[in-house]
């Protein structure tokens, strides 16, 4: 359970549950945004570089790296991301050392990880019904912003760095009980959607 915040230094802590999260999750989307540079600049370097992930005329990193959605402003989407999942993994060895951070320190974190669902879910529109084609190592990266929004969410309005009025305290708590639940519809509905989208294709292969 996570502990509460101490009331003398307004700092507050993560269980060790959460903080594994932060340390994973981290780790599999900076794993993700790495391998994306890397083929971005393998890609600049020569035009004719064909990316591990290129599979299919559908699931081709490729074709989404060379559009203009692939770098929405003015660099490489995938940077943000070696960046942002450096700063959880760090936030959650911090956590699992012992840290303890601040209201506004959690309150930044909830900030980034809005900005990164936000970010998420307009490239998911664009590579599913504009650029036409999805790429692996994205919709990892799209898994752990999810992760991480959600427990982070969780995790701030079970500590009251997100204020909860009495009234929603017991939604709040069926939330943390069945955690497990959003997260795994949430995915559910990106693989319908994707799958929706190029059924015409998939359907060729059964």
């Amino acid at each position: 359970m996570t502990l509460p915040a101490d009331a003398d230094t307004g700092q507050v802590s993560s269980s060790r549950g959460y903080s594994v999260l932060l340390v994973v999750a981290g780790a599999i989307g900076l794993a993700g945004a790495f391998i994306l540079t890397t083929d971005k600049i393998k890609l600049l370097q020569n035009p004719n570089y064909v990316p591990s992930c290129n599979i299919n005329p559908i699931i081709s990193c490729g074709s989404v790296m060379r559009t203009e959605q692939a770098s929405v402003f003015g660099f490489p989407n995938s940077l943000i991301g070696l960046m942002a999942f450096a700063v959880v993994v760090a936030i959650g060895m911090g956590a699992l050392a012992g840290a303890r951070y601040r209201r506004w320190f959690w309150l930044g974190l909830q900030a980034g990880t809005v900005f990164g669902i936000v970010l998420i879910h307009w490239l998911i529109g664009q590579t599913l019904y504009v650029i036409g084609a999805v790429c692996p190592y994205c919709m990892v990266v799209w898994a752990a912003m999810i992760t991480l929004f959600w427990y982070t969410l969780l995790h701030n309005l079970r500590t009251g760095v997100i204020p909860v009025s009495d009234r929603l305290r017991p939604v709040v708590r069926e939330f943390h009980r069945y955690h497990w639940v959003v997260p795994v519809l949430w995915y559910a509905i990106i693989l319908l959607l994707v799958l929706n989208r190029f059924w015409y294709y998939w359907k060729t292969l059964v």
